[in-house]
């Protein structure tokens, strides 16, 4: 269905909640994650329907949105009705995947955090950039392992992560070369200073017992006090995780006139309008108190002229 992909990056400016709904355990309102590796996730359809919401905002053109995205009925214009009139039902030209973790901020004695990721999460994102055809890719470095201009070394091999002592890390070139990487792809030079690459268990660890968990409350205007039952938590994605999706673009399917898909014809026109996404879009629940803030980054060093493809 999908003939062309191409991969983006999510990087939280504030916390962010996209939650699966109520739970028995611990935290009341859990943030979303795999079901085998107990990662944090965000569900393609959230994604896409955030993004979709940023393209609403943003004053992009409507009909666009609507090819693009699925017609949507419900926030469509009385233009839109009538040129989708009766054809309302084709799917989207493009779709997301689940959003996965690929980067982990965790607080350092010293550089004040690090980013953390492990060998499973660097395998799995470079057979990601496999599909989407990326041409510069890096080595997997072993465990245990940090730039070499790392700031969050303490002493000699330390490294002190909340509050456990990693001893034996080394400074590693292959570390030096996925850093500079992710710092030319995602944009964040800092990552230069202080990445460090974790066993996969430690990881997992991390990214499950290291999230922000938040007690709210509700208050009883009349009374000034918590209301009863009103007091719960809630989880967070912590700011400066980093994310990645795949978009996987199609030619439009909707079947109209031809002269409101003009420049929509092909995978890559779809793709060169996703590529103007706002840069800063909101994801996840409780935007009115500033969660879910996020900077969408989109390398275009992957995405082949049209003229090329011809």
């Amino acid at each position: 269905m999908y003939k062309k992909t191409k991969i983006f990056y999510i990087h939280n400016i504030s916390p962010m909640h996209v939650g699966s709904g109520q739970d028995l355990g611990i935290v009341d309102m859990p943030i979303q994650r795999e079901s085998h590796t107990n990662y944090p996730k965000i569900e393609g359809s959230s994604l896409k329907g955030s993004i979709r919401e940023a393209f609403e905002n943003s004053g992009k053109d409507e009909i666009k949105i609507h090819l693009v995205f699925g017609y949507d009925e419900t926030n469509a214009s009385e233009e839109a009705k009538e040129i989708f009139k009766e054809k309302g039902q084709y799917a989207g030209a493009i779709g997301f995947s689940d959003a996965r973790i690929l980067l982990f901020p965790v607080k350092s004695v010293k550089g004040t955090f690090a980013w953390i990721t492990c060998p499973y999460v660097l395998k799995r994102f470079k057979k990601d950039l496999e599909i989407c055809e990326v041409e510069k890719t890096f080595e997997i470095p072993n465990e245990n392992t940090i730039t070499e201009d790392s700031k969050i070394k303490v002493d000699d091999n330390v490294v002190i992560l909340e509050e456990y002592s990693f001893s034996n890390v080394n400074e590693n070139k292959k570390t030096t070369e996925l850093a500079e990487f992710f710092a030319e792809e995602i944009g964040i030079d800092e990552i230069k200073e202080k990445l460090i690459v974790v066993e996969d268990d430690v990881f997992k660890d991390f990214v499950t017992q290291f999230t922000e968990v938040i007690t709210r409350t509700k208050i009883d205007n009349s009374t000034g006090t918590v209301k009863d039952g009103a007091l719960f938590t809630e989880e967070y994605l912590p700011a400066e995780s980093v994310m990645y999706s795949l978009a996987m673009a199609s030619p439009v399917f909707a079947p109209i006139e031809e002269r409101y898909k003009e420049k929509l014809k092909s995978e890559e026109d779809v793709l060169n309008f996703f590529k103007e996404c706002p840069n800063v879009i909101q994801i996840g629940a409780n935007a009115t108190i500033g969660k879910g803030i996020c900077e969408i980054v989109i390398n275009n060093e992957n995405l082949k002229d049209d003229n090329e493809q011809k």
